[in-house]
């Protein structure tokens, strides 16, 4: 199984990945719309390769075969300010 990867030109950190390259007839509209100008990344044989970098492969492949798309998401950013006050709250608790 082969797949393109495009990266989204309006949400960082956001991937598209379909079957054939250049070819969205399975993404909605909708979804592209968002997404943006798709940019083209890479192909990638996902039978030959164990594992991908942000993605679950088992995830990935399936989408593919379901629905003709996976479109993967960035990781959700981490809280600073409400991990800098469970800090000082348990460097009050420790004092």
């Amino acid at each position: 199984m082969i797949c393109a990867i495009y990266k989204s030109n309006r949400k960082a950190e956001t991937y598209l990945y379909i079957n054939k390259r250049d070819d969205f007839s399975d993404v909605p509209q909708a979804l592209l719309d968002t997404f943006g100008q798709p940019q083209f990344v890479m192909v990638v044989p996902l039978s030959k390769i164990k594992q991908l970098a942000q993605a679950d492969l088992d995830k990935v492949k399936q989408a593919l075969k379901d629905q003709g798309f996976y479109l993967q998401l960035p990781p959700p950013q981490e809280d600073l300010l409400k991990t800098h006050k469970a800090w000082l709250e348990e460097k009050q608790n420790n004092s």
